[in-house]
C-alpha cells in the first residue's frame, strides 16, 4: 500500500506574493542560482535539500545553496541498504561544508513486518513488491519527514531528460503530495553535462561509484554499473520497463495512490 497523501492546499504559512509566483509559471526563465536564491531569501529557514548523495545533482544544488546560504539545510534518506560509498560521502559532505545532515530512517517496525512476510529481498519478484520495498523504505519516511519538519519548501534534483516520467518536471511548483508545500525543481532544463560541468568548476565530492561505472546510485541491491554511453538511469532497477523506474517520491498526487 502506498504512504498516504498528505493535505493538497497550499500550506498557510506561504505569502500570497510567493505562490503567485510558483503558478505564474516565470521561474522557467530563470537560471538554477536565480531560482535557489529567490527561494532561500523567500523561504528560508523552512526548505531543505533532498540529497541522496548518489547523483551529482543533488551535490550540485547543495554546493550551490551553500554558497548563497551556509546555514540552508539538505536531509538524506538512510533506507537502510545503501552502500558504504554513500556513507563515507555524507560524512565528507559534513567534513568540507561543515553543515549538518539531517538523516531520515524508515519505521523500523515497517521493515520488520514487510522483512517477515516477504523476505530480504522481495524488489527483484515483481513491481509491485519493489514499490511496496520503496514506500515502506523511501516514500513513507519522506512524507513523514516532510510533514514535520515544518517545512514551506523542498528542493530537488531532478531533470527532464532522466527519464520519461520526469519529462514535464516545473522548475517551480505546488507539491499536492506532500501538503501543498512548494516544490523546487532548479535544474529541471539541464542536461548530464551541465552537471558534471559544475561538479568539476566547484570541485564538488562525489560518489566514487561513479568513477566505477554507477551513474546513479541508490540501495546497494537496485543499482548496478552501466557501460558508457548508456542511459545513466538503466543502472537503477534494471529489471523493470523505463516506465516503471521511480520510487514513488517524484509522482503527481494522483498517481500516488497506485505506488509507482
Amino acid at each position: 500500500m502506498a504512504a498516504p497523501l498528505l493535505s493538497s492546499q497550499p500550506k498557510r504559512s506561504i505569502e500570497n506574493n510567493v505562490l503567485s509566483f510558483v503558478r505564474s509559471g516565470a521561474a522557467e526563465s530563470l537560471s538554477a542560482q536565480e531560482i535557489l536564491t529567490w527561494s532561500v531569501k523567500n523561504l528560508a529557514p523552512r526548505i531543505a535539500l533532498s540529497c541522496s548523495f548518489g547523483a551529482p545533482e543533488g551535490l550540485a544544488l547543495l554546493d550551490m545553496m551553500h554558497r548563497i546560504d551556509p546555514a540552508s539545510r539538505v536531509f538524506v534518506l538512510d533506507t537502510g541498504r545503501l552502500p558504504q560509498e554513500t556513507y563515507d560521502l555524507i560524512d565528507r559532505v559534513r567534513d568540507r561544508y561543515d553543515k549538518r545532515v539531517e538523516v531520515v530512517f524508515p519505521r523500523p517496525e515497517a521493515v520488520r513486518a514487510m522483512v517477515s512476510e516477504r523476505g530480504l529481498n522481495p524488489f527483484y519478484e515483481s513491481v509491485e513488491s519493489r514499490q511496496r520495498c520503496c514506500d515502506v523504505r523511501k516514500v513513507e519516511p519522506v512524507n513523514r519527514y516532510l510533514a514535520e519538519a515544518d517545512l514551506d519548501a523542498w528542493v530537488t534534483g531532478l531533470r527532464r531528460d532522466q527519464n520519461v516520467t520526469r519529462s514535464e518536471t516545473p522548475k517551480l511548483e505546488l507539491d499536492a503530495a506532500h501538503g501543498g508545500i512548494i516544490k523546487v525543481n532548479p535544474i529541471a532544463d539541464w542536461t548530464r553535462d551541465q552537471v558534471m560541468e559544475y561538479v568539476e568548476a566547484n570541485a564538488v565530492p562525489t560518489n566514487r561509484l561513479h568513477a566505477a561505472g554507477y551513474p546513479s546510485v541508490g540501495c546497494a541491491p537496485c543499482s548496478r554499473a552501466v557501460q558508457p554511453g548508456d542511459d545513466p538511469r538503466s543502472g537503477r532497477w534494471w529489471w523493470e520497463s523505463a516506465d516503471t523506474r521511480e520510487c514513488g517520491l517524484h509522482v503527481d498526487a494522483e498517481d500516488q495512490g497506485s505506488g509507482i
